[in-house]
């Protein structure tokens, strides 16, 4: 077997190759270009460009005994650097980079905007945990900025619920997910709909044209913060929309406001072959239409009654409430053929709560303290396509795939 075909072993020697300047076109070519002429293998590649100032590594075997010397190998690279108003750096080694530690995972920050204190304070909790940063790498830079780090060396729970408390008192998102093959499998992704899907709180919109709007609003708040059983509060709101005309169903569709980027979202997520889904304390009249209208695979909800073209001010059917979305999330990842790890759970209510946690990953979006503080990630952001940054999609990747039609 040629070393060609193998890893150098740990004392076969290797140069680290270092090459900084201003970027453009056929630099990497031309390394290589130069290198080739003393028949060395690549071990390992890294380029990063910022701001058009270019970092190029490569980790390649010494010449061959008989070729030429490691001398010549410098001074040509030197001389090419030059030529290209380039900075050359070669590093005498031996072996490979050393193998990443056990438990690996994604670290993704989101900061709007992240500050170097904020980054400093990420980068020194994953320190104190005893895990590794290998690689540091941004997704985002609009509407918030978003940067991933590939850690090493510890478990991912541990090193989420580090990261989770530090988070919360420097003011930056954090998610922490295992890595691995699975981040890149088919994925279904469930959503609440008041206050996560839209911005509205649809039972609040049916109160307006009934004129208790400030009533159940109340209610709706203490409900959403824990405080109430949610089915006593449903059906104690919906009795207060007792005679409504029917008609007011489409009144409402019309005033439904999308989360900014939720179009995006749900977009993006289709093109990836991903299955989306939305569950709600709200009603089917309005969920129905969200997903003919967002092209969406499962929905369910409360249904309001409506009995000779007026609302009764009653519920028909299960109630779909904390421990009935954890169930609907079950059901459709059995419809839709994933596991229940590969699922996403979006929510900001307390009766989210079962979902995000039944989920393999649990997002808290804009939510209440007690949602925020059980769920495995937050998102403190208003623009609900930052989740894609969590599953490892940059910004590029979207803007790739969009068709000029997004909703920022």
């Amino acid at each position: 077997m040629s070393a060609s075909e193998t890893p150098p072993g740990t004392d076969v020697p290797t140069l680290l190759v270092k090459i900084f300047g201003k970027d453009r076109p056929g630099i990497t070519a031309g390394l290589f270009d130069t290198l080739a002429a003393y028949a060395v293998d690549v071990v390992d590649i890294e380029q990063v460009v910022s701001r058009g100032r270019l970092v190029l590594c490569a980790l390649v075997t010494a010449p061959a005994a008989g070729l030429a010397t490691e001398g010549d190998l410098r001074a040509t690279v030197h001389s090419w650097a030059e030529s290209l108003k380039l900075q050359a750096e070669i590093i005498s080694g031996t072996g490979d980079n050393r193998p990443r530690g056990s438990g690996r995972s994604h670290v993704t920050v989101l900061g709007h905007p992240l500050t170097a204190e904020s980054t400093a304070a990420i980068a020194a909790t994953i320190a104190g945990t005893g895990a590794n940063i290998d690689r540091i790498f941004r997704l985002a830079k609009y509407p918030v900025t978003a940067v991933e780090f590939a850690v090493s060396g510890v478990e991912t729970e541990p090193l989420r619920t580090a990261l989770a408390t530090k988070a919360h008192g420097i003011g930056v998102d954090v998610a922490v997910v295992s890595a691995g093959l699975h981040r890149r499998a088919q994925r279904l992704i469930v959503m609440d709909v008041d206050s996560t899907l839209i911005q509205d709180e649809v039972i609040e919109l049916f109160a307006a044209h009934a004129g208790c709007e400030a009533e159940v609003a109340e209610v709706t708040a203490a409900a959403m913060r824990g405080e109430l059983d949610f089915e006593q509060s449903l059906h104690a709101r919906v009795a207060l929309l007792e005679g409504l005309d029917a008609s007011v169903v489409d009144k409402v569709r019309a005033e439904v406001r999308l989360t900014p980027g939720a179009r995006t979202l749900i977009r993006t997520l289709k093109r990836l072959g991903y299955q989306v889904g939305v569950v709600s304390g709200g009603f089917t009249q309005v969920t129905d239409d969200l997903k003919e209208r967002l092209g969406l695979d499962f929905a369910s909800a409360n249904t309001l009654e409506i009995v000779d073209g007026r609302l009764t001010g009653r519920v028909v059917g299960d109630i779909v409430d904390r421990a009935g979305k954890a169930r609907l999330l079950r059901g459709f990842a059995a419809e839709a053929g994933v596991p229940l790890a590969q699922t996403v759970a979006i929510g900001d209510g307390a009766n989210d709560l079962d979902m995000l946690n039944a989920a393999g990953l649990g997002v808290a979006f804009n939510a209440k303290p007690v949602v925020r503080e059980a769920a495995h990630t937050a998102v403190n952001v208003p623009f609900l396509d930052t989740v894609l940054y969590l599953l490892g999609i940059t910004r590029e990747e979207v803007e790739a795939a969009d068709d000029g039609s997004g909703d920022h």
